[in-house]
């Protein structure tokens, strides 16, 4: 669960690999904003048991190979937003913007015990991805 069924042991940017296909299926299937979060938050809960005992097994906090963050990240990303290409890939791109960069107290967020910290820097990204999207709709 914590390395998204594999997908966390890519050889480089496991994040972007695993927010991937996420985006992908957001776009495809086009789920109502509940189910995406319904799922989140259900893959956020879950996440934070995995996320902290892949960090135990591994000796690492927050290693790159767990990206269950990365997966209920970007479903809140694409919360509230229309399902069309351009607003998925969008939405992909910023909130891995957000996630690589880490501004506004994402970094902060890291320094949470165990898997809180690991669930909870993505989490927040995915919420100022939706923002962002929502401030873009408002004034276009």
């Amino acid at each position: 669960m914590a390395v998204g069924g594999g997908l966390g042991y890519a050889p480089i940017v496991p994040g972007t690999v695993a927010s991937l296909p996420v985006a992908a299926l957001v776009w495809w299937l086009a789920p109502r904003d509940l189910a995406l979060l319904a799922g989140a938050a259900l893959i956020g809960v879950v996440g934070i048991w995995a996320a902290g005992r892949e960090e135990h097994r591994l000796g690492e906090t927050d290693p790159s190979e767990i990206v269950v963050d990365e997966v209920a990240g970007m479903l809140i990303a694409c919360a509230g937003h229309p399902r069309t290409l351009p607003w998925v890939v969008g939405a992909f791109l910023v909130f891995r913007a957000f996630d690589i960069g880490k501004p506004f107290g994402i970094r902060q967020l890291q320094e949470l015990p165990g898997g809180l910290g690991v669930m909870a820097d993505d989490v927040l990204a995915g919420v100022y991805t939706s923002v962002r999207g929502h401030l873009l709709r408002l004034f276009l």
